[in-house]
């Protein structure tokens, strides 16, 4: 049987929700060059993909954290999702803002919450880890226990599990950037020599030897 990780893999590849451009490589917000752009609200779109995906979710939420009552999406890349998870799973949702509202009653978390109840953030992808990070840190703040994270994707660099692990967060992704480089490469659409370049990549992004290599 094929493994989750691989699943999710081809189906954001089919969809064309992952891009590689190691010869012209993507800028993040943090200033990071990047091989790599993994757009998963594309899967939003694309009906057998998404089912594929908030099944998934709901998966790993049911056996990863059996506790939970209540999820959280991250604003905004999560909050589609954690919907549909909660539909599916038929628990309440809400998401955290990036920032508290300058209007009506400030909320930042936008939802029913209750101090004490158990939460798993839903989020789209993790790379460095800052953004769930502050969504947990709100979630603490108001009284939650936070269970854990459900995530589509994670690049898997150092950087994000030290500060995971820093905080006592645990995280569960579907897929990974090292399966998405390998099945890529199988059904060719990267080069094979290209896989060790993105791996170059996820694990030292502050050497960009591999741009052009």
């Amino acid at each position: 049987m094929e493994s989750r990780e691989k699943l999710i893999a081809k189906d954001l590849l089919s969809i064309k929700a992952v891009f590689f451009r190691p010869d012209e490589p993507f800028i993040w917000a943090s200033g990071i060059k990047s091989p790599v752009y993994c757009d998963n609200r594309l899967t939003l779109t694309a009906p057998d993909v998404r089912n594929d995906v908030e099944n998934a979710l709901a998966a790993v939420v049911r056996e990863e954290y059996p506790e939970c009552e209540v999820l959280m999406g991250t604003s905004t890349a999560g909050i589609a999702h954690a919907a549909i998870v909660g539909h599916i799973l038929g628990m309440p949702m809400g998401y955290v803002r990036s920032s508290a509202k300058d209007h009506g009653r400030g909320n930042q978390i936008e939802g029913r919450l209750e101090p004490g109840q158990k939460v798993v953030v839903i989020e789209d992808l993790i790379s460095t880890a800052g953004s769930v990070l502050e969504v947990v840190k709100v979630l603490r703040e108001a009284g939650a226990e936070v269970l854990g994270v459900a995530s589509i994707f994670t690049y898997g660099m150092k950087k994000g599990l030290d500060r995971l692990a820093e905080a006592g967060v645990k995280n569960v992704s579907l897929t990974n950037f090292d399966t998405i480089a390998d099945v890529a490469a199988e059904i060719g659409y990267i080069r094979k020599e290209d896989v060790a370049r993105l791996i170059a990549f996820r694990n030292n992004p502050s050497d960009e030897s591999w741009i052009g290599a």
